[in-house]
């Protein structure tokens, strides 16, 4: 008999507290799957894996460099080091069970990459003219790269909040971008869904750019 798969989300964090927005929960059971918080306890992650089904790597702020060789930016807003620990151990666990479904989301996607060995613009304000275009929650058009795109992710209007962005995937494949360039969805083409999007799907209007996403890892979790 057909369960609900449960679909595990990477949480933010303090000192004092475990939190995630909404909108990740809500996402996750409207493409019909159970949505359980994670904690940002690497001892736990393998007894983790053994029981949910799929992963969302949620949005968040920004990446700590100096645990890949490089200067954290002055501008940054650093994630919490316990969420960073914790997010880069669970992706060393999911290199070793490559058919468990990954949906990486804004900080997600960027971990996704650094982990692959990849690198990010560090702050966009610097580098590119319509950083703007990026950042406030606001929409733009993403579209296909011609270096491999995705046929169940096409062209479209998304919603995005970041000031930093992937330049590099390493071992990762580009499989979107926004018309100023910027890289907007990576994936392991020898996975069964490992997709990193930089926007935020669970806030994007468009359907097949925001829960369809959501309902293809559920999809791609459900068991028997």
């Amino acid at each position: 008999m057909n369960r609900r798969p449960l679909i595990g989300i990477t949480s933010d964090g303090d000192e004092e507290r475990v939190f995630l927005r909404r909108p990740y929960l809500d996402a996750v059971r409207r493409a019909g799957g159970i949505p359980i918080v994670l904690p940002q306890d690497p001892s736990v992650i393998d007894a983790l894996l053994d029981r949910i089904d799929g992963i969302v790597l949620s949005g968040g702020d920004d990446p700590i460099m100096e645990q890949f060789g490089r200067v954290t930016h002055a501008k940054a807003t650093r994630v919490h080091p316990d969420r960073q620990q914790f997010e880069l151990t669970l992706l060393d666990a999911l290199r070793r069970r490559p058919q468990h479904p990954v949906l990486g989301i804004c900080l997600g996607m960027q971990l996704m990459a650094l982990h692959a060995r990849g690198d990010l613009d560090q702050h966009l304000p610097e580098s590119t003219p319509t950083h703007a275009s990026h950042w406030g929650r606001v929409t733009h058009a993403v579209r296909g790269d011609n270096g491999g795109p995705d046929p169940m992710l096409p062209d479209g209007e998304v919603l995005s909040h970041h000031r930093q962005a992937v330049v590099d995937p390493g071992s990762l494949t580009v499989i979107a971008r926004a018309a100023d360039g910027v890289i907007e969805a990576i994936r392991d083409p020898a996975r069964p869904l490992y997709l990193g999007v930089q926007w935020h799907p669970e806030r994007t209007e468009d359907r097949a750019l925001g829960l369809a996403l959501f309902e293809r890892l559920v999809a791609a979790s459900s068991v028997t």
